[in-house]
């Protein structure tokens, strides 16, 4: 679902991050750019920037983890938080 205002800060990053894989069309959509790729990629590249990030393009934000488990990967993690 459609952010229904532009997303910025931190739920821009989560939104774009959530999405990046559907590439940028559909993250600038969800995160409530519509089709305003520049606006999108602007206020992504702000947000990023105060929380301390770099990126140079939306997939920048697809981690490690993610691809693995995409890729059917195993995860390996204890069954409980406090098994750590």
């Amino acid at each position: 679902m459609a952010a229904g205002n532009p997303l910025t800060g931190i739920e821009l990053v989560n939104c774009a991050k959530a999405n990046a894989k559907q590439g940028i069309a559909t993250a600038t959509h969800l995160c409530g750019y519509g089709a305003d790729f520049s606006r999108f990629q602007q206020a992504l590249h702000h947000a990023c920037q105060q929380m301390g990030i770099e990126i140079s393009e939306l997939r920048d934000l697809i981690t490690d983890q993610q691809t693995v488990i995409q890729q059917g990967g195993i995860e390996i993690a204890p069954d409980t938080p406090s098994e750590l």
